[in-house]
């Protein structure tokens, strides 16, 4: 395997071949280190539950990146709802207390697929610039649109979210008005869910609501009333459309421009 290797290496790449026995001396090295970290996970995490700790999962990549419920083909490898977790870890359903749903105050997508919310002017342009709305891994430019409650409640009830946890907020600052996606107008009908033919969610047309700009710097807000009304009533309405509670907003990068309205790690 290793000579096939190194054929491959030196007359297809045009690159320099690999010594075996360097090779098996850094990773011997390497297993050293690991080696005290190797264990059932399953069972360890298990036994941390019963000491009383609280353990949190981060979940990788957007719900609609899921390859079983995402927007096939525009999607990833792997399992990213959060059902995942369990499968991945060891740890059975009934011991997860809570799923909580990361969520810009508008919506964002990287590469190709449908996107129905998405803008193509100045406003667009403008929560892209302001949010820094670049792919973390392959630092292509995000697609910004409004808020879509139709794509969010998917997810609300593909992860079974008990809370939502609502960021960038303040990329809207300066918006003379804002408008969220309720449902979506599929070939003169209203639907109210995600259809499952991509080629009919590349067709549906969004329907939106309107709602007043704030036009206030809120980096600055550190307390949940202290956020001007029209953002408050803003994320009301998110929580009307979607059933679910909203327990942090994000007002900016920083660790201090959090706003935790109730935590969401309480069993």
């Amino acid at each position: 395997m290793f000579q096939k290797k190194n054929f491959y290496l030196e007359k297809f790449l045009d690159t320099d071949i690999v010594d075996l026995e360097t090779v098996k001396t850094r990773y011997t090295e390497y297993a050293e280190r690991l080696k005290p970290y190797v264990t059932n996970v399953s069972i360890a995490l298990q036994n941390t539950g019963k000491a009383g700790k609280q353990i949190l999962f981060e979940g990788a990549q957007g719900t609609h990146l899921d390859i079983d419920h995402g927007t096939y083909p525009f999607v990833t490898s792997s399992n990213t709802a959060s059902g995942n977790a369990c499968c991945g870890s060891g740890v059975g359903p009934k011991d997860i207390h809570g799923v909580i749903g990361i969520v810009k105050a508008y919506t964002t997508r990287v590469g190709a697929g449908p996107f129905p919310s998405e803008l193509f002017d100045e406003i667009g342009d403008r929560i892209q610039s302001v949010g820094d709305e670049f792919g973390a891994t392959t630092g292509r430019r995000r697609r910004c649109g409004w808020l879509d409650t139709v794509i969010l409640n998917n997810a609300v009830r593909l992860n079974g979210l008990t809370g939502l946890a609502i960021t960038k907020l303040d990329v809207l600052d300066e918006l003379d008005e804002l408008k969220i996606c309720t449902a979506y107008e599929l070939n003169g009908e209203q639907i109210d869910e995600v259809p499952a033919n991509l080629n009919h969610l590349a067709a549906c047309k969004p329907i939106y609501e309107t709602l007043p700009g704030w036009h206030q710097d809120i980096r600055g807000t550190r307390r949940f009333e202290d956020l001007p009304e029209l953002a408050r009533k803003y994320l009301a309405r998110i929580e009307a459309l979607t059933g679910v509670k909203i327990q942090i907003v994000s007002v900016g990068p920083g660790r201090n421009e959090t706003i935790v309205l109730e935590s969401p790690f309480n069993s």
